[in-house]
Order: structure tokens, then C-alpha cells, then sequence
């Protein structure tokens, strides 16, 4: 027992988080299901407390960003590093250890949050023993990728490289100052620490280990070299550079610091430079290639992920101006930006990698082509209108706001977007179930095969 869940072959530890993070996957989304149905009836489920917004909103945060993108990410960078070092992992036995130490932390996360138990900030809601356990999960990823990366037998550290150690490096240090089981502030300055903490985790660790992912990935699927791996580099710099202070942005109708909300906004101005190295590369290394993109499943996924960062790249800047962040704030159009981000790029950017790294790991092709290509096109549409739904909504309650209508008049206005937002979602989170129905059932078919390999080999 101890051999298998702690196994030392190549690749186990990628399987493992991979195979976590889509039970994750279903928990999470199914969770955020539940909860948009309080937005068509708000008495839907009245009484029952475990399952009231303000403990499913948590719940599905948390397991969607902790349990799915998080390990889905750690699972994709555990298959690259030995294949870009040319070497194994430091410690795949260490890498287990972290997969099935992060799942217990998200299953008692869910149990706790569930119970009600909650310090009460955006996401980072969980109690301080889970803090604490996620905090040594971070340290002991960040010790086994940097000694992978010391012990490479690669001379060229290629931009992934780059990208994953310098996130292993930065988050630690983030989920640190965010959580207050570890560091705490009064009053305004709260506010500012969660938002560098809440930004951060969405630009130093889920930005930072997508683009990582693809540039690893696009190169293979249309077999041929990034277009730039100095533009890759310069991009990765300007993302040190420039992403860290950004989070201020969200408090710019808050007194804080004119200074602070001026870097703020500049620099999510600037971050217009690290994204159009990343869409610059993806769409040159494109070119004469986009005749693949039909008949080559990751390369679907991968391509809807890139144009959700264009659309989340072209939002960004523009709502951390003053006079559209303050007309937007508050808002729904916020809301959809968010999945934009989350669901629209770095979920279809782990779908991408895990349809084209699963059948390579267990040397068998994916179970059904058919059911991808289904749960693309459903998905992809019922995406559309999941976050035309919460656009419109935005610029309804925005509309509505600055022409000082009451509230009471303004919800009105809102439930056939919200109704809307939740019919998509039962089709969008359908998708999901599709995807890992496919996943299992590719890795049933190869652990069949591998059981009748192994009788033949007995028998003979």
C-alpha cells in the first residue's frame, strides 16, 4: 500500500494529482451549480444551513482554484520537469506525499467550510491548521522543483522552467502574507493584503504555471518551435516585474493610498507587455498551422484557452482605469471577468494537457475522441452564454447604479440573465462530468490492458 500511494515510478505523481484534481473538478463546479441557483430563487434552499450561498460560494472558490486548477496545474508540471531537465524528479515519492496531503487538506477544507468554519476572507476562507498544511505542501513543491532544476542534465532552462520556478519561489510568500493564520493587518490594510493575496494568486500561480503549460505544450501539438523563446523570456520578466502590485486595484473607490492606487493602475496598464508576448508567440507559432485545429483534440481546447486570456487581457487593463472600475465594481460583469480567467483559459488549458499527456503516460489513446469533441462544442457554447449572462447583468446593475435606480428595481432587471447564467451552467458543468467520464475510462481501458499484459505474461 505504502509502495502505491507513495510510488516512485515515472510519472505517478503527475497521474495522482491529475486523477485528484478531476474528482476536484466535479466537487467544485457542482458546488458553484448549487450556488447560482440562489440567484433565480432565493429561498430555493431555505433552512438548510450547510448548503446556504454563504457556505457553497466558499466551498466552490476553494475546490475550483485549490483542488482543480491547483493540482491539475501540479500534475501537469510534475510530467514536464523530468522531460525538460532530461533527468527524474528530485523525490517522486515527495511529490506523492504533496498530492495526497493537498487532497486531504481540500476534503477537510470542504468539511470545515461546510460546518461553517471560516476566517471570513476572500479566498482565504480556511481555518488555520489547513493553512498550515497547504503552507508545507507549497515549501515541499518548492524544494523538489528547484532540486529537480539543480540536478538537470539540460544545459538550456527553456521559458517553462523559468515560469514554474518562479512561481514555486513567489507563492509561498504570497499565501503567507494572505492568509491571516500567519499574518494579520487592521482595517484598510486588510483589504490591501488580501487583494495583493487574492491577484496574486491569480497572476503568480494559476497565470504563471498556464503559460508555463503551453509553452510546452503548443510547440508539440503543431510540431514546431515556439516562434520566440526571447519574446517568451521577455514575458516572463515583465510578469515579475509588473504583476505583483496590481491587486490594489480592486479597492481603487476605497481610501486607500493615492500612491498605492496609481501603481496599481500603471501596472496593470503594463501587464499589456508579458500578454502580448505570450499571444504574439501562440499566434506566430500558429501561422500555416491552424488547419490542425479540427481534427487535433488538445489543440481545440488549447486554442479556446488562448482566446479567453486574449479577452481576460483585453478586460484586465481596462477595468483597473479609474472611470470603468468605478462604473463596473460591485457588478456581475467582475464575475464574469473571473471565469473568463479561471474557467475560460486555465481549466480548458489543463483540459488541453491532459487529453494530449494522459494517453502518453499510460500508453493508450484516449477512450473517445467522439465525447471530446462533444464536451468542446457544448462547452464552448454553453461558456458563451454563461458569460454574455453575467456581461449583460454587469452593465445592467452598472446602468442602473449610476442612474441612482433603487436596487429593488434594478434585481428585477437582472433574472433572465440569471436565469440564463444557470441554464448554461447545468450544460457547462455536464462538459465537465464528459471530460472525466473520458478521463476514467481511458485510464480503466489501460489498467485492463495492463492486467491482461501481466496474465499473458504469467501464463507463458
Amino acid at each position: 500500500m505504502f509502495r502505491h500511494l507513495f510510488s516512485d515510478q515515472p510519472d505517478s505523481a503527475a497521474r495522482t494529482f491529475w486523477y485528484s484534481s478531476c474528482v476536484w473538478f466535479l466537487v467544485g463546479t457542482t458546488m458553484g451549480l448549487l450556488a447560482s441557483l440562489y440567484f433565480v430563487s432565493p429561498n430555493v434552499m431555505r433552512g438548510v444551513a450547510p448548503l446556504s450561498f454563504g457556505r457553497l460560494r466558499p466551498i466552490h472558490v476553494n475546490v475550483v482554484a485549490f483542488g482543480w486548477i491547483s493540482m491539475a496545474h501540479l500534475g501537469t508540471m510534475y510530467y514536464i520537469l523530468p522531460r525538460l531537465c532530461r533527468s527524474r524528479l528530485y523525490s517522486e515519492r515527495l511529490a506523492n506525499f504533496i498530492a495526497w496531503a493537498w487532497n486531504g487538506t481540500i476534503l477537510f477544507a470542504i468539511v470545515s467550510l461546510f460546518m461553517g468554519f471560516t476566517e471570513g476572507k476572500e479566498y482565504a476562507e480556511l481555518v488555520a491548521p489547513l493553512d498550515i498544511l497547504v503552507m508545507v505542501a507549497l515549501l515541499l513543491t518548492t524544494f523538489n522543483v528547484l532540486m529537480t532544476i539543480a540536478n538537470r542534465r539540460e544545459p538550456l532552462m527553456y521559458v517553462s522552467l523559468w515560469y514554474f520556478a518562479g512561481t514555486v519561489c513567489w507563492y509561498p510568500v504570497i499565501y503567507f502574507l494572505g492568509n491571516r493564520t500567519f499574518f494579520a493587518t487592521n482595517g484598510l490594510n486588510d483589504a490591501i493584503v488580501g487583494w495583493f493575496y487574492g491577484h496574486n494568486t491569480l497572476g503568480l500561480w494559476f497565470t504563471t504555471m498556464g503559460i508555463g503549460a503551453t509553452y510546452y505544450l503548443l510547440p508539440r501539438l503543431v510540431n514546431k518551435p515556439i516562434y520566440s523563446h526571447l519574446l517568451s523570456l521577455i514575458g516572463f520578466w515583465t510578469v515579475a516585474i509588473f504583476y505583483a502590485p496590481i491587486g490594489a486595484h480592486h479597492t481603487l473607490q476605497a481610501p486607500i493610498p493615492e500612491w498605492l492606487k496609481a501603481i496599481a493602475s500603471t501596472s496593470s496598464a503594463l501587464m499589456v507587455i508579458p500578454v502580448i508576448t505570450v499571444l504574439v508567440n501562440f499566434f506566430k507559432t500558429m501561422d500555416n498551422e491552424w488547419h490542425k485545429v479540427p481534427g487535433n483534440t488538445p489543440l481545440k481546447f488549447l486554442t479556446m484557452a488562448m482566446i479567453s486570456y486574449l479577452v481576460t487581457c483585453i478586460q484586465g487593463p481596462l477595468q483597473a482605469s479609474r472611470a470603468i472600475n468605478a462604473y463596473l465594481h460591485f457588478s456581475q460583469w467582475v464575475v464574469g471577468h473571473a471565469h473568463m480567467a479561471l474557467l475560460g483559459t486555465f481549466s480548458f488549458i489543463q483540459m488541453a494537457f491532459i487529453y494530449y499527456a494522459l494517453p502518453r503516460v499510460l500508453k493508450r489513446p484516449i477512450y473517445s475522441e467522439r465525447i471530446a469533441n462533444v464536451q468542446f462544442w457544448a462547452g464552448v457554447l454553453s461558456f458563451f452564454f454563461f458569460f454574455v449572462a453575467l456581461t449583460i447583468a454587469g452593465l445592467q446593475q452598472a446602468a442602473g447604479w449610476s442612474s441612482q435606480i433603487m436596487v429593488q428595481y434594478t434585481s428585477l432587471w437582472l433574472k433572465p440573465m440569471y436565469l440564463l447564467r444557470t441554464f448554461s451552467a447545468v450544460i457547462l458543468v455536464f462538459t465537465f462530468y464528459l471530460f472525466v467520464y473520458n478521463v476514467y475510462m481511458t485510464v480503466r481501458s489501460a489498467a485492463r490492458e495492463q492486467a491482461r499484459a501481466g496474465a499473458e505474461t504469467a501464463a507463458a
